[in-house]
């Protein structure tokens, strides 16, 4: 239990660097200089007013120089960058190498997820990432079997399965809506995911994230946030589904029942 405490306390810190690669990257500016400051009036944070979550509460969500109002998505990152470390350290603890790439992936799939939200928008490189990540990792994925050339065959398939099928839903929805339905960010993250998770991953990160999606807007059409031919981001639907996946894999027979006659 302790070392699971210890992981949420570092993923924590870890989550207060991820929104500092949020807010920088889709501008192109650099994540280590200058420090932290506030988006406003440029005032640099003190160490005491950057302790995650925890100075949030103590300055009740304001800027101690200019009183600006500070965004919720802060904290919500930290905890949830906390939580998933967490879960990732109590699962994986005794695989350390593939813990690392767990825990890699899944910090890049927040930052894609907060910046899909915020501009619609996902980097390739970041996807580049998760396929690097994959095929290094599969001589250690404990969802692969055999030896070094069937793991890095599983491990291409799955990039191969994930990058086609988003394409083949973008390609559907574009008949059917005579619109783009998908981005062409979803399709090289899906490849990323698919390197990670291999083809059943992709399959089920899919319908998790389709069903996932569906709630979000639903929710937002009930709230009249938004309507029918609104644009809702699916990379962070996507990324949820390859946490799941990422924890343990959601097997496509997972998702039926053998009824008893």
């Amino acid at each position: 239990m302790l070392i699971v405490l210890t992981a949420f306390a570092l993923g924590l810190l870890f989550g207060s660097f991820l929104n500092v690669c949020i807010a920088r990257l889709p501008n192109d500016e650099s994540i280590v200089f200058p420090a932290s400051r506030c988006p406003k009036c440029k005032a640099a944070i003190k160490f005491y007013d950057n302790i995650p979550v925890l100075s949030y509460v103590f300055l009740r969500a304001r800027c101690r120089s200019c009183g600006e109002k500070i965004s919720f998505k802060y904290p919500f990152v930290e905890l949830l960058t906390g939580l998933v470390t967490a879960l990732l350290v109590f699962k994986w603890q005794g695989s350390p190498v593939w813990l690392a790439v767990t825990l890699l992936s899944a910090y890049v799939l927040i930052v894609v997820s907060v910046i899909d939200f915020e501009t619609m928008l996902i980097s390739d490189a970041f996807s580049l990432a998760l396929f690097v990540l994959g095929i290094s990792g599969s001589f250690f994925n404990p969802y692969f079997e055999g030896g070094w050339g069937e793991r890095l065959a599983s491990s291409a398939f799955g990039a191969a399965a994930g990058g086609g099928f988003i394409w083949g839903l973008a390609m559907l929805g574009k008949k059917i809506y005579k619109k783009d339905a998908v981005g062409e960010g979803d399709i090289f993250l899906m490849g990323g995911i698919g390197a990670l998770c291999g083809w059943q991953g992709v399959l089920t990160a899919v319908v998790m994230a389709s069903f996932f999606g569906s709630l979000y807007g639903v929710s937002l059409l009930l709230l009249k946030k938004a309507d029918r031919m609104s644009h809702m981001p699916f990379g962070p639907f996507l990324a949820l589904g390859a946490v799941i996946n990422l924890y343990s894999l959601v097997r496509p027979e997972d998702f039926f029942f053998v009824l008893p006659f």
